[in-house]
């Protein structure tokens, strides 16, 4: 059987497993591999292969090594709380981005953090043991059989078609397509993390079993640095930086739906005032259109009919209305106000809306789940060769915007669900457009099949925080539905109608949740442009130097800078350390040397060296790192 591996061609055994094929081809890694691809799929490295083709090998640090490793340790964990806890019934234990979960039915018994130890001990164990996961495929009557004594399990292989894959290790076994690594002595760095309640498939009306949170490494060291970054992301919680900087609050009185404060609207009026300026640059027609509308445009738009239980309603004058969940009808209606030209398109509308949703009240969380927040949605009317140039000029929007935050992305290409409207020509030809428009832009992406809204492809945009964490924030969405619904037209060159496509597209998102992100990305410290105060003088004796410090304050006031004068009388170093608490840029000392000589003496946040220079120079150091919205 001939195979290709690193572009060379070898010749092995028919029938050859992973570990065969890598003590042909590679024998260093043999022992190293969690499992090898075969012409783009993955398997078990004790999977036989049966004809030739494409193999590679998957590691630890591969990203799929990570996800096989997690999964493979989620099956361990619950081997051992089959020990501890004889009779507990699982549900789903996926692989997720940063580790894996467990969703478990104890019955009666209360599982708490305090079992953590007593959970990893036996994990421990079952991993010295190097217990092999072995593959079986069964009918969906032997599943049935084999599960009997799990409802949850019995209930899932009847949603499941054709043959059935489970995993075997030891004394445990668990439906799975897998893959998995060889045996649990693979699963040796790894950590219980937290536990919560989780409805069983996510329903409320179903019995709210036990979802216990961990995680697995190829390495200690990758463990320890992962663990450290768990502990920065504690300290940098966007609800506690919130409260302590005093940027937004949340009140009982209006569950899930934020205040901000003086400070926090500095923070807010910046990202708004910098979103507008770009989409002034980009030729895009900001609008505003009302919070509550007429239940009938909900109709014409389908969100009655198929988001009714996620919107507030309410009657006036005896017919139904609803707060609107998203601003895109209103964007319809604004876009049919007039007749339009095939010279005008693409014809960019954007809004900054503030739009409802109803979420049930123990998923709220801080700014980043909520019931009210502002969406800077755009709606883009376009002619469907012009689609592929206005996904790339919309990159090149996200581009710009994430750069200044320092956050990185990767792209997810979302295409046709099996319950998708419109033609599948057209499907195919717009998600090669939007593959094309990635590929020609310099942009790499991944496929997320099958993903697609029923009304058309989509561009996700995955951003990565400076804790290593993924953001669902950018989107591009292609919509052939809604123009179709409105009846949307433009007039061609032949002066006929005919129907545009609409692109569907979001920078921040949630802007309130963007500002979630922004605290914990930047641990509260903010680059000088955003900071509510961005510089705090301080005079060492308000009675001798308090004059000149507050015609410093005055000066850099006069020049657009946001800035504090801080004349209490507290002693010098306890104001010294409030304005590193409050995370200040620049902090100014003026004592003897500065008034004699007419200059300031600053220190940046998070460094210890003081400079001193004089006034103006000072005054342009900042208004460069506003600017060019410099960190500092």
């Amino acid at each position: 059987m001939e195979i290709i591996y690193n572009g060379k061609t070898y010749q092995v055994e028919d029938g050859s497993n992973g570990f065969l094929i890598a003590k042909t081809v590679d024998p260093e890694i043999k022992n190293k591999a969690l499992g090898y691809r075969f012409n783009g799929h993955q398997f078990d490295m004790n999977w036989p292969l049966n004809e030739g083709g494409e193999v590679s090998f998957v590691m630890p640090e591969d990203p799929d090594g990570f996800e096989t490793l997690n999964h493979s340790c989620s099956h361990m964990m619950a081997q051992a709380l089959q020990h501890l806890f004889p009779g507990c019934l699982f549900g789903f234990g996926p692989a997720i981005e940063e580790g894996f979960y467990y969703d478990v039915d104890f019955g009666d018994r209360i599982v708490t953090e305090k079992d953590f130890d007593a959970i990893e001990k036996e994990m421990h164990r079952l991993s010295k043991e190097a217990i092999p996961f072995k593959r079986k495929e069964i009918s969906p009557e032997e599943a049935c059989e084999v599960f009997k004594n799990n409802h949850y399990k019995v209930e899932h292989i009847a949603d499941l078609e054709g043959q059935i894959s489970m995993y075997e290790q030891g004394d445990f076994i668990d439906l799975c397509r897998g893959p998995h690594v060889p045996n649990t002595s693979y699963l040796k760095h790894f950590k219980i993390l937290s536990i919560a309640g989780a409805y069983w498939r996510g329903d409320s009306k179903n019995k709210q079993l036990t979802r216990i949170y961990a995680t697995c490494w190829p390495t200690e060291e990758a463990l320890k640095n992962h663990l450290e970054i768990l502990e920065r992301r504690k300290a940098n919680d966007h609800r506690r930086l919130g409260r302590e900087l005093g940027l937004f609050m949340i009140s009982d009185f209006a569950p899930g739906m934020p205040f901000f404060l003086p400070d926090g609207q500095i923070v807010l009026n910046e990202l708004v005032a910098w979103w507008r300026e770009v989409h002034t640059e980009e030729g895009y027609y900001e609008i505003t259109t009302p919070t509550m509308m007429s239940r009938k445009l909900w109709e014409t738009s389908g969100h009655w009919g198929h988001y009714k239980d996620n919107m507030y309603t309410t009657k006036v004058d005896e017919d139904d209305y609803a707060i609107k969940p998203m601003n895109c009808p209103g964007a319809m209606l604004v876009y049919k106000n007039d007749i339009h030209s095939y010279r005008e398109l693409p014809y960019r509308l954007c809004e900054l809306g503030h739009v409802h949703r109803k979420e049930a009240s123990g998923a709220l969380n801080g700014l980043f789940r909520v019931r009210a927040f502002t969406q800077d949605d755009a709606h883009i009317l376009i002619r469907r060769d012009q689609i592929e140039s206005e996904v790339k000029r919309i990159m090149s929007i996200f581009d710009r915007t994430y750069n200044v935050f320092g956050l990185t992305y990767k792209i997810v290409l979302s295409t046709r669900p099996d319950d998708f409207i419109g033609e599948i020509e057209f499907w195919d030809e717009a998600e090669r457009i939007l593959a094309d428009a990635c590929e020609h832009s310099g942009h790499e992406y991944q496929i997320n099949p099958g993903d697609g809204a029923f009304y058309g492809p989509k561009l996700d945009f995955k951003l990565r925080d400076s804790m290593g964490r993924t953001w669902q924030c950018g989107t591009i969405q292609l919509d052939v539905n809604l123009p179709h619904r409105f009846e949307c037209s433009y007039i061609d060159e032949k002066g006929e109608k005919v129907e545009p496509v609409m692109l569907h597209r979001v920078v921040y998102g949630s802007i309130e949740r963007f500002i979630g992100i922004l605290i914990e990305h930047y641990g509260g410290a903010f680059p000088t442009w955003l900071c509510p105060v961005q510089v705090s003088v301080l005079p060492v004796n308000g009675a001798v130097h308090g004059e000149y410090a507050k015609k410093v304050a005055d000066t850099l006031h006069e020049a657009g800078i946001r800035v504090k004068l801080n004349d209490e009388n507290e002693k010098l170093g306890y104001r010294l350390r409030n304005s590193v608490v409050k995370k200040i840029p620049f902090t100014l000392v003026i004592g003897d040397k500065e008034v004699e000589n007419g200059t300031v003496t600053y220190r940046v946040y998070g460094k210890q060296e003081q400079t001193t220079v004089s006034l103006d120079e000072f005054k342009a150091l900042v208004l460069k790192s506003i600017k060019d919205k410099a960190r500092y």
